[in-house]
């Protein structure tokens, strides 16, 4: 502030007076216009004085002023003239041509609008009409540290609500929609979309949803500026919260499925970053129909960015799918998980993880249960750049070995299981396929119900469909085994596995009619079949055409792809739809034979046994296949060398979440997962899931977690320090999951704590304290005192005095224990055991502890009196002599401030009352100033030291 004396010569001296000289941005305390009240040479008053400087031609002069402003208010707001002349003064300071100016008043316009709000009754018409439009005008400022100032203020405003719907609506929407209008400047329409979308969250649903929604959907297609599409691409998930599920559905998610193929990598990056927060706005079928999809592709991203944004937020997408009814588990209000029974429905038959309904017409959960077999996936081939499987082919194999007893579901049976194919397969596939996204939501598999009707089964919002197969690779294997075809109708076996598939195929279409005509993917598969029937007719030409296959014929012509069929040759038309349609229909009716191709299909899966009984293991129905398939390829050493080195340390932080929504009943599915993850070379990997094993062992129950978790534990407790740690912070949350044999397993082993790689950890330490004094619970006083307390006294010797002042609440929980349980007999050992290591220490740090101890056990009451003054005392009035004042000092504070604090030893009929009091005596007149102050100050009887005040004093 130099220059001072160049602006206000005339008042320098009673500035200097002031203090004004020092005035800079740290100086809260002192009014800023203090100059005003100073009486000057010009013989002004204050408020003329004040219109003076605030139009001086100086700028300093009127950054001054706007800056204290507040001040300003406070002085001349109880006068209506006074303060009308300074609203005037404010509306001419904003139209004030330096930059500066207009930025200080800027700064200064949320705490006049509070003050105002609280001390003037016309708050709500100075703010309108004043304050306001200057925030709105400064959105346009030409200067950009004026028009951050503003947007900044604004925001402020919002947040504390000072601004009324009439004004969000008439006044700052307008600005807001002119400044990112499609012919507006770039640079303003990239402020403007920003400010949307922070302010989105700030306002009603119906504000946004009627004003500002249309505009971003603009925006979010905006070709001119990918900045703007970025910007819309980051907030994406805010506005997805404000507007509400419906809206989010109905004009959103096409907005995001654009911006998820944007040609500039970073829009995508940024989608994959919000898309859990657009998946919580979403309903469970969009979720699963067309979000889930969609994540699969971003993660198959040919752009190392968006794959690693896409596997960092996989684990908390598919968190997004948990849902109490089916998992088991919820969390409540504190953040508890607590275990909600299962509902009674169909879906309680999957507890293995089986997919199959039963047969049975009316069949009980229990039924279900025991008879569903698990859905059998073939291999599949890896998509490009990833390793983890995302195109299946599943079918599904009836739970009974013979025909179905119910009639209804009998004739309805083929078709059935043409739909009940896995949901997530049929939707990736046709999202590979093609880039046109579907816009509808249609509900998910969540409800795997056999079907009672006919008109159930088909239905395209209950079931899904699989996309036609690739079935080249099987195509030349098929031919290549085949032989030469020029005998192939002329064996009797032929012709008779021919009439077979031609009477299956012809059941299976018989069933597709009726849903024809709405349904275009029912239609493909007509088509397929429709080739297949007349290849099979083809093939035995003695054999005369059926009614129904005639009027099949002349559905599948009526589609002009199925002309083109006819131009296939024999041998490749058979061929290729033998094996489709075999694989369909290899699940409609296992009490019949199948013979040719299903035949060979069947030995081709049962080459590889292994292979399809983990495929088996990793099938479950709460969230869709291919994102549970990414997620467990996350432990694949490949992605940490295209994706991200530190993938599988995500994978092991939203591992519980994962776990959590796949619930108990398909832990199978992440098993492999979870004991890859917790062998990983890398350490970080480790200590993530030591953090987490406790919230995974309340997720899994007693039994897996015995079963599964405390080997992994077990291998933590050696591992290194920045693992175990991990699982010592959360120690007492596990053991007390377990049963009370594998309990008693961890009590050798907790002594190998208290040794550390780097002696120097002593919060290690400090922690493992902390977990006994609450795993004392845990275990019997016996256990306790052959294990528990001899850690204690080790602890109670550490050479940090944080270790060993928090051993010494530990030591207490012991005795605490022991008298609690009744066991004086371990109470009265542990007791001679304190006297000989700390009483008699040689060190004077360990007679202090003891005198702490005696403290803190009269402090918790933990001993009966009787045993603490025949056993305890007498040990401590002795400290009385002790060479070191430290020690002399504590003991005159629990004298003083603790035993005579207790009515027992106040009682004048008490015989210890006058070894006591001469105990005191002495210490009163000590040599060393601070025992005899302690010695001689009066009990605190409502106060008693706090045990930390007493460690910093010592």
């Amino acid at each position: 502030m130099a220059e001072i004396p160049l602006y206000f010569v005339d008042l320098q001296d009673d500035l200097d007076d002031y203090g004004f000289e020092d005035y800079g941005p740290d100086c809260d305390n002192m009014r800023v216009t203090a100059f005003l009240d100073i009486p000057g040479q010009d013989n002004l008053p204050p408020l003329t004085r004040l219109e003076k400087y605030a139009f001086s031609e100086n700028t300093f002069n009127r950054q001054i002023i706007a800056r204290g402003l507040l001040d300003i208010f406070r002085d001349f707001s109880d006068n209506e003239e006074d303060f009308l002349m300074v609203i005037e003064i404010i509306v001419r300071l904003s139209e004030d041509a330096e930059p500066t100016v207009r930025t200080e008043l800027m700064e200064q316009i949320p705490p006049i609008a509070i003050f105002l709000q609280e001390n003037r009754s016309d708050f709500p018409v100075v703010l309108s009409e004043y304050l306001i439009p200057i925030v709105v005008r400064y959105l346009t400022d030409p200067n950009n540290q004026v028009r951050k100032s503003s947007q900044e203020v604004l925001l402020i405003l919002l947040e504390q609500d000072l601004i009324f719907q009439h004004d969000i609506e008439n006044k700052v929407c307008p600005v807001l929609l002119q400044l990112s209008a499609p012919d507006s400047d770039d640079e303003y329409k990239a402020e403007a979309v920003s400010i949307i979308c922070k302010m989105a969250s700030m306002l009603s649903k119906s504000t946004v949803e009627h004003l500002l929604l249309p505009r971003f959907c603009e925006l979010c297609g905006d070709g001119t500026l990918f900045q703007v599409r970025k910007v819309c691409a980051a907030n994406f998930g805010d506005i997805c919260h404000a507007v509400g599920q419906e809206a989010t559905e109905k004009f959103l998610i096409p907005k995001f499925f654009e911006l998820c193929s944007d040609a500039v990598w970073g829009m995508r990056k940024a989608c994959a970053e919000c898309f859990t927060a657009v998946s919580h706005s979403s309903s469970p079928g969009v979720r699963r129909a067309q979000l889930s999809p969609l994540f699969i592709r971003l993660v198959s991203d040919p752009c190392r960015w968006v794959r690693q944004a896409a596997f960092q937020s996989l684990g908390p997408f598919i968190s997004t799918f948990a849902n109490p009814s089916r998992a088991g588990l919820y969390l409540r209000e504190d953040g508890a998980l607590s275990i909600r029974p299962l509902t009674p429905d169909f879906d309680s038959g999957f507890a293995s993880g089986s997919h199959a309904p039963s047969s049975g017409g009316n069949t009980s959960p229990t039924s279900l249960t025991s008879s569903a077999k698990p859905v059998q996936r073939e291999p599949e081939l890896p998509v490009e750049g990833t390793s983890a499987k995302t195109s299946n082919f599943l079918h599904i194999g009836s739970s009974s070995d013979g025909p179905t007893e119910n009639p209804v579901e009998s004739s309805v049976s083929a078709g059935a299981e043409l739909t009940r194919l896995s949901p997530e397969t049929s939707a990736f596939s046709k999202l590979s396929d093609n880039n046109d996204f579907p816009i509808s939501s249609y509900p998910g598999s969540d409800s795997w119900a056999c079907p009672g009707n006919s008109e159930d089964v088909f239905s395209h919002f209950l079931y899904w469909r699989t996309p036609l197969p690739d079935i080249s690779k099987d195509l030349e294997l098929l031919l290549s085994e085949a032989g030469p075809q020029e005998d192939y109708c002329s064996r009797p076996g032929v012709v008779h596995n021919n009439c077979v598939a031609r009477s299956e195929i012809q059941k299976v279409l018989d069933s597709l009619q009726e849903h024809l005509m709405n349904d275009p993917d029912v239609q493909a598969q007509v088509q397929v079949l429709s080739a297949a029937l007349r290849a099979a007719q083809l093939d035995s030409v003695n054999e005369p055409e059926s009614k129904p296959t005639a009027g099949l014929n002349e559905v599948s012509i009526s589609d002009p792809s199925s002309a083109s069929d006819n131009q296939i040759t024999l041998s490749a038309s058979s061929s290729q739809n033998e094996l489709f349609v075999a694989r369909i229909l290899q699940s409609t009716d296992p009490g019949e034979p199948r013979n040719g191709t299903s035949d060979h299909l069947e030995t081709d899966q049962r080459q590889d046994p292994t292979l399809l009984e983990e495929n088996k293991s990793k099938l479950q129905d709460i969230i869709p296949q291919p994102l549970l398939d990414q997620y467990v390829s996350m432990t694949d050493p490949a992605r940490a060398q295209t994706v991200d080195t530190d993938i599988a340390k995500h994978c092991a932080y939203s591992l519980p979440g994962v776990a959590l929504t796949l619930g108990r009943q398909n832990w199978h599915c992440l098993k492999d997962t979870y004991e890859t993850l917790a062998s990983d070379v890398q350490w970080k990997v480790r200590r993530t899931l030591a953090f987490s094993i406790h919230e995974l062992a309340v997720i899994l129950g007693d039994q897996l977690t015995a079963a599964d978790l405390v080997p992994i534990f077990n291998g933590f407790l050696k591992d290194l320090d920045e693992v175990r740690i991990g699982v010592l912070k959360h120690l007492y949350d596990f053991l007390k999951l377990l049963h009370e044999d594998k309990r008693r397993d961890y009590l050798y082993q907790l002594q190998e704590f208290v040794v550390t790689d780097n002696s120097r950890n002593w919060r290690f330490r400090y922690e493992l304290a902390e977990q006994l004094i609450l795993i004392l619970e845990l275990y019997s006083p016996n256990d306790v005192y052959d294990y528990l307390m001899h850690i204690a006294l080790k602890l109670c010797a550490d050479q940090v005095s944080e270790v060993r002042w928090i051993s010494f609440k530990l030591v207490v929980a012991i005795l605490q224990k022991f008298y609690s349980n009744s066991e004086s007999a371990l109470g009265l050992n542990f007791i001679n055991e304190l006297i000989i290591r700390f009483r008699h220490c040689s060190k004077w740090v360990g007679r202090q502890a003891f005198a702490f101890i005696c403290q803190a056990v009269v402090s918790k009451e933990c001993v009966p009196v009787d045993q603490f003054v025949e056993h305890l005392l007498p040990s401590l009035l002795s400290l009385a002599s002790d060479p070191v004042p430290n020690v002399r000092v504590l003991l005159a504070k629990a004298l003083r401030q603790m035993l005579l604090a207790k009515a027992y030893f106040r009682n004048a009929g008490n015989p210890h009352l006058e070894v006591i009091e001469e105990t005191i005596l002495a210490l009163q007149s000590d040599r060393d100033q601070d025992v005899s102050f302690f010695a001689a100050l009066e009990p605190k009887r409502r106060n008693i030291i706090d045990t930390a005040v007493l460690e910093k004093q010592n």
